[in-house]
């Protein structure tokens, strides 16, 4: 993959609609890195919808020529302990363009969200043998916490469940 060249510039801003297709495949891109590839069963109506409906908000770099080479999805939450928290679900930045500041830039606008919304916090997951992610979020002075397990239902659990309360 080819890098882009030392001048080439980037811009963060809000997402818009017309962004989401590239938004997706950010996040395609993202569950291949992450071994999942077939775990991605989101599309691009379903993204589409619940961007129109508020259910997240997305952050986008953008190159000089206007492509989408980075993103990050948020969205609030509520701490029982804190009140208003703001949530990281995903920060990708395509491998052309990992290195560049793109990361850094897009989880300083992500922050800024946060704090405007007063949120408490700010929370996000990172693997734990993603070295690279790891490494980023410690250079930010993060504190990163294996004491919490993570749990989670999918869809088919959920039914199986109800259905023999």
């Amino acid at each position: 993959m080819s890098r882009p060249d030392s001048s080439a510039t980037f811009a963060v801003r809000p997402a818009q609609p017309s962004d989401l297709a590239e938004v997706r495949d950010l996040i395609v891109e993202l569950a291949v890195y992450e071994r999942a590839p077939d775990e991605v069963t989101l599309t691009l109506t379903q993204l589409e919808r619940d961007f129109e409906a508020g259910c997240f908000e997305v952050t986008v770099a953008e190159d000089n020529r206007g492509k989408v080479v980075g993103m990050a999805l948020h969205h609030a939450r509520y701490s029982t302990w804190k009140g208003s928290t703001w949530y990281l679900e995903d920060l990708v930045v395509t491998e052309a363009w990992r290195g560049r500041g793109v990361g850094q830039a897009l989880f300083a606008e992500v922050a800024k969200v946060a704090h405007n919304h007063h949120a408490q916090r700010l929370e996000w997951q990172v693997l734990n043998w993603n070295e690279p992610a790891i490494g980023f979020y410690k250079a930010l002075n993060a504190s990163l916490d294996d004491s919490w397990l993570n749990g989670r239902w999918t869809r088919e659990q959920m039914n199986a469940w109800l259905a023999i309360q």
